[in-house]
């Protein structure tokens, strides 16, 4: 088992994700939401009384009332970026098949399983670190539908380009560390969070020490036991 810290800088400005509206979150998102602590505690840390308007998407706050993202939002980000690298395994001209991996994304079978059961983020709230306030995001949504284009508003929460955040990535599996590294140098082009093909949500990072190697269920055991008490 391995761990290693990072540290990411947003080149752009980071959009929020979580529906200001009580009733969609609490009745859809809330119940869906992976490894949810529960589902009351995960309503509290949205913003819902922040703003009236119905719509809007804000960030989850930590018990300090600091925007943050989830750590399943880096592992949401994982996944999105692992699909994408994998797609540029070329295919044998002869049996159509894919051929010898090129990349670390490439080499991973049901990927999406072992971002689940493999690789892990702490902690549950990463909160941002940025100077400012958190603005607001407009921009319009177009969809083709049998009516015709329609276009309708979507506002967000954004936290500006320069905020940074600090998280620690557990891999059970030694070598995936390698794939991660992968994925974080993809994310100066694809960012986390929405909009991500208009550039938002992309970063640069750096490792924060040295990978530490060893059995670190104790160390988390432990944590958790304080925290209980």
């Amino acid at each position: 088992m391995v761990k290693q810290q990072y540290e990411l800088t947003f080149t752009e400005s980071c959009l929020g994700t979580a529906p200001n509206n009580e009733e969609i979150y609490t009745e859809y998102i809330a119940s869906k939401a992976p490894d949810a602590m529960s589902r009351e505690e995960e309503i509290e840390s949205v913003g819902l009384t922040a703003y009236t308007e119905k719509g809007i998407t804000v960030y989850n706050r930590d018990l300090n009332g600091n925007p943050a993202l989830m750590n399943y939002h880096i592992k949401g980000f994982f996944k999105d970026a692992c699909s994408m690298l994998n797609k540029l395994t070329p295919k044998d001209p002869t049996t159509g098949k894919k051929a010898k991996a090129t990349n670390e994304s490439s080499k991973l079978k049901a990927y999406k399983k072992i971002i689940d059961g493999l690789i892990f983020v702490e902690p549950r709230f990463i909160p941002f670190d940025f100077e400012g306030e958190v603005g607001l995001c407009q921009r319009p949504l177009r969809a083709q539908t049998m009516q015709g284009e329609r276009v309708a508003l979507a506002i967000s929460e954004e936290i500006p380009k320069g905020a940074k955040i600090r998280f620690t990535v557990y891999c059970f599996d030694e070598s995936l560390l390698a794939a991660v590294d992968e994925w974080m140098d993809y994310g100066y082009f694809r960012g986390i969070s929405q909009w991500r093909n208009s550039g938002k949500g992309t970063f640069t990072y750096k490792k924060i020490g040295e990978p530490e190697y060893g059995d670190f269920l104790r160390e988390v055991r432990k944590a958790s036991e304080d925290a209980a008490d």
